[in-house]
């Protein structure tokens, strides 16, 4: 092991470099992002190799960049060290404390037009020099965004999430039935039985793990749902519930209960059978190292969503 005062062989140049190309998948696509040139782009990645004597990379003409399977392992420490030295560099040239620096926040498609607004809002404001970006994106890409550094941490419910996840509590939401307002149980004073909607179309949110959930809870009442419709997008299973063309199962609470045609629909609380409710939680790796822009950001979701949601009950 090279003792700790002997400096490493490439630079952080090479290394951005390369990490640029890798997201970019092109040396033209990497030059575009950095302003070099392309030629310069090559020698950087060629050098980086060079100092770590393996290959990184195969470079085919007309056809982009492959990581090699060690290019790939690289990639995770590389960025892991690029982002040490930014916090580094962060911290030192901060203005009397100040936070500045870098995020990038992950979420379910359902979470982004709900929680995340408020949150991205109130942070930049208390925090101007922070620089913030998000991604709706499914359950699997989250997890591969995580793993390989391209995500700090993500907005998820607390459903088939990879053990090695740190999490965080954000609030608790409890399943209810999403029908069209002039649906007959729609304002009936009576308890819902999930039951009675065995043999009534529904519309599915098509989306890992929001189907799985909504299967498993028809499962709990002992059917399985007649699907009619599936889609991956929230807004359009509530106009489809809106037009009449079925009901759904839902973990959001939007603040309106007007589709985008105008058509109204009412959400019931679900009586029996008792479903657990759902954690939404704040999840990031174990050993991952947290900036300091990310351990701040996860303590003030967990503070200001509560927050946000208490203020919302009293209302």
């Amino acid at each position: 092991m090279a003792p700790l005062n002997t400096p490493p062989a490439f630079t952080m140049r090479q290394l951005s470099t390369f990490v640029a190309v890798a997201e970019t998948g092109t040396i033209s696509g990497a030059a575009e992002r950095l302003f070099v040139s392309q030629s310069a782009v090559s020698l950087a990645i060629t050098e980086l190799e060079k100092a770590l004597r393996s290959q990184l990379c195969v470079r085919r003409r007309a056809h982009g960049v492959q990581l090699t399977p060690t290019g790939e392992a690289a990639l995770v420490r590389a960025r892991a060290i690029l982002h040490q030295s930014f916090e580094l560099e962060s911290d030192i040239t901060g203005t009397r404390g100040e936070l500045t620096g870098r995020i990038s926040v992950g979420c379910y498609p359902t979470i982004g037009p709900t929680i995340l607004p408020m949150l991205l809002y109130e942070f930049t404001t208390d925090h101007p020099g922070v620089s913030m970006e998000f991604h709706e994106q499914t359950l699997d890409q989250l997890v591969r965004g995580l793993q390989r550094g391209e995500l700090d941490t993500v907005i998820v419910y607390d459903l088939d999430l990879p053990e090695e996840w740190h999490t965080a509590v954000l609030t608790r939401r409890s399943p209810t039935i999403l029908l069209p307002a002039d649906h007959p149980r729609a304002h009936s004073s009576e308890p819902l039985d999930l039951t009675a909607m065995a043999s009534e179309p529904m519309v599915l949110l098509d989306t890992s793990p929001s189907s799985n959930h909504a299967m498993q809870m028809c499962g709990r009442a002992g059917f399985t749902p007649r699907i009619s419709y599936r889609t991956s997008n929230f807004e359009t299973v509530r106009a489809l519930v809106g037009r009449g063309l079925g009901w759904t199962l839902m973990l959001q609470q939007p603040r309106t209960w007007v589709t985008y045609e105008g058509f109204e629909v009412v959400s019931r609380r679900i009586d029996a059978p008792v479903l657990d409710p759902v954690s939404l939680v704040i999840a990031w790796q174990q050993e991952a190292m947290l900036s300091r822009v990310a351990r701040e950001f996860i303590r003030f979701a967990t503070t200001r969503t509560q927050e946000h949601e208490d203020g919302e009950l009293r209302k």
